[in-house]
């Protein structure tokens, strides 16, 4: 049977329905807002959670992740498809929401193929300071963007740099009707968060807009959703779907899915873990492709999975992913039946929904943390969250792509490198390699935390040899430490065959620690393991070095 039905036990029912229903009070008035951050109409945002939603939950494997529309990735939709510069192109018009669903077509294309060949560690590409930067960035870019909503002005394309003078300028044709709604919308979900955290205010403050500009007769003093058209979702294909317009788009789907593909993957394995269970990436890569298909289909955009709903879901205490098809069955009714309603909703309320949304995003803990521990990252995080606000996140994504990357290749390219010290209680310590350091008297352990490959032989050859040259006494014995080294490619073998022959020139032995059994038939393969006598591959450090103490005790004597 499909995921979220295998094993399921009647006594669950009780707890995912309360958890689903419940949910829905938080995730439609989000998903609306999610809407006018990717510049379609309010019902687009609904039918994120109704087909995308229940198609995961059918066919993913994570127990509780909810997916539906999520801000990053709407923020990016609508910064990548304004920036193809098409003329007649505007936000919130059909053209546009076309263009949108065509990009969740791409994506489910792309998530598709990634499920085929099992590419789900590629989320692992996108670090945690580049995630952390990024939609620190899509957060002050996304609250920039509802100012004007919330202070009742007209929309403003653009970037940051445009929409600023923009606003400014407007500024003194702010409408009092909507920041008074806006401000009493974010001071009641400020205090709801505070105080009564499961309680949906969302909801209430959602209802009780609707019902005020109702019986005021205010819909003509404010800006408001207007008729939403929504009812059923209708199954088509996107409109204007054409080879030339999949091309156009296709980079802004790449990118769309690799941060549904590090985010969903992230969240899956948090939950996972924290559950004592094991997070099955690829498989949900199948439940996110058709998830995005089913939102191109039915007439929205990309959805992804939510970190913020799936913790709420959690907290509700559901047990299956039969809360969300409870969750995609309640928006459903809603669709069909509260579109009147809706349609008097303000845009502030809306605004100030999504700017607290934007808010979140910051996560301002994450950046000391990471300021803390290790500023080079933290420096791809500002620089990713600057290119966001600066550049669009589209440049944004890519940018953070190839920051963690360079980091990646700059860690295995200079990697750590220790000069193993033994105590004389045989204890270990691990000095960083520098000019004069060695483990004992006539003995270098030298550990290297990275594979061997053609960038980075030279410098490793060059770090032994300088060690040997600045060694207090003439070395002896130079073992190399191979616990983390996991391969050794052909232009690193010809640099170890150098390095050998030099120990060997000074009359000292080169000694392996450590390779493991894949390792040890490399080295074979490149011939290494010919140039080193049998009796000097060890199977630890320990082994190596009590071996050494045989062969010399005067020098154990000695350190």
């Amino acid at each position: 049977m499909i995921g979220a039905l295998r094993g399921y036990r009647p006594a669950w029912l009780r707890a995912d329905l309360l958890a689903g229903i419940t949910l829905a009070a938080v995730a439609i008035p989000e998903a609306m807002g999610y809407s006018t951050i990717a510049g379609v109409p309010v019902s687009a945002g609904l039918y994120t959670l109704i087909v995308p939603t229940a198609l995961f939950a059918l066919l993913g494997a994570s127990r509780l992740m909810v997916v539906g529309a999520d801000s990053a990735t709407a923020a990016l939709l609508a910064s990548g498809i304004a920036a193809l510069g098409i003329a007649g192109l505007a936000s919130g018009t059909p053209q546009w929401l076309a263009m949108t669903s065509i990009v969740a077509l791409l994506c489910g294309a792309l998530l598709l193929i990634a499920w085929i060949l099992r590419l789900g560690f590629l989320g692992d590409f996108l670090s945690t300071a580049a995630l952390t930067g990024f939609l620190a960035g899509v957060g002050v870019s996304v609250l920039l963007g509802q100012l004007p909503a919330i202070l009742g002005l007209g929309h403003h394309e653009g970037r940051a740099w445009h929409r600023i003078p923009a606003f400014l300028r407007d500024l003194q044709h702010a409408n009092p009707w909507a920041i008074g709604f806006a401000v009493v919308t974010v001071a009641a979900l400020l205090l709801g968060q505070r105080f009564a955290p499961r309680f949906p205010t969302a909801v209430v403050v959602v209802a009780g807009s609707i019902a005020l500009v109702w019986l005021a007769g205010l819909q003509d003093r404010l800006p408001v959703v207007g008729d939403l058209q929504a009812g059923l979702p209708r199954v088509r294909i996107p409109q204007g779907l054409t080879v030339s317009t999949a091309v156009q788009l296709l980079p802004l789907a790449a990118g769309c899915a690799l941060v549904i593909l590090a985010q969903s993957a992230a969240t899956a394995r948090s939950f996972a873990q924290r559950d004592g269970e094991t997070a099955d990436v690829n498989r949900d890569l199948l439940g996110l492709a058709a998830g995005n298909a089913g939102a191109a289909f039915t007439g929205t955009f990309v959805v992804n999975g939510s970190p913020t709903k799936t913790e709420f879901l959690a907290d509700q205490h559901a047990r299956t992913q039969v809360a969300n098809l409870v969750l995609s069955a309640s928006t459903l009714v809603v669709a069909l039946f509260a579109g009147p309603a809706l349609a008097r909703l303000p845009h502030a309320v809306l605004g100030g929904i999504v700017a607290l949304i934007a808010v979140r995003l910051i996560d301002v803990d994450e950046l000391r943390a990471i300021w803390k521990v290790r500023r080079t990252e933290f420096v791809i995080a500002a620089a990713t969250a600057a290119t966001v606000l600066v550049f669009g996140v589209r440049d944004g994504i890519v940018l953070a792509v190839v920051a963690s990357l360079i980091e990646i290749i700059r860690r295995q390219y200079r990697p750590e490198k220790f000069v193993v010290g033994i105590r004389g209680d045989g204890g270990r310590e691990y000095v960083t390699a520098a000019p004069g350091a060695q483990s004992m008297p006539g003995l270098i352990v030298f550990r290297y935390d990275a594979d061997l490959f053609y960038a980075n032989a030279g410098r490793f050859t060059d770090d032994v040899i300088g060690l040997i040259r600045a060694a207090p006494d003439p070395v002896r014995w130079l073992v190399l430490d191979c616990s983390s080294i996991a391969d050794v490619d052909y232009s690193a073998a010809r640099e170890l065959n150098g390095l050998i022959d030099f120990v060997h020139a000074r009359g000292a032995h080169f000694v392996l620690a450590g390779a493991d059994a894949e390792l040890q038939q490399t080295l074979k393969e490149e011939g290494i393991l010919a140039l080193i006598n049998a009796d000097h591959v060890f199977h630890g450090v320990g082994s190596a070095v009590r071996a050494y103490r045989v062969e010399h005790p005067e020098a154990g004597e000695s350190a």
